[in-house]
């Protein structure tokens, strides 16, 4: 498996995952991490995931923070999705 398509495998999904679901994968992985039971190259390719949902898990939050701070400054409630980055 080539070096692209072991990071789309990783990245499977992940954009259909809400917060809380990403957030509990990484804490299984973590915790896998932790207990040293898998091998070396599955303790790399679950890091690797780690820091792909680690980095989902900070968009939902920033993305939670603008809709915040548009409501506090608005006053209003949206459902439309915000512009970021």
């Amino acid at each position: 498996m080539s070096k692209s398509d072991k990071t789309a495998e990783l990245e499977k999904g992940l954009e259909k995952l809400d917060f809380e679901k990403a957030l509990g994968e990484l804490e299984d992985i973590v915790q896998r991490l932790e207990s040293g039971d898998t091998s070396l190259e599955g303790a790399i390719e679950a890091y690797e995931r780690g820091v792909l949902l680690k980095k989902h898990c900070e968009s939902k939050l920033r993305n939670a923070q603008l809709r915040v701070d548009k409501i506090e400054k608005d006053g209003t409630l949206s459902a439309e999705p915000l512009e970021t980055e």
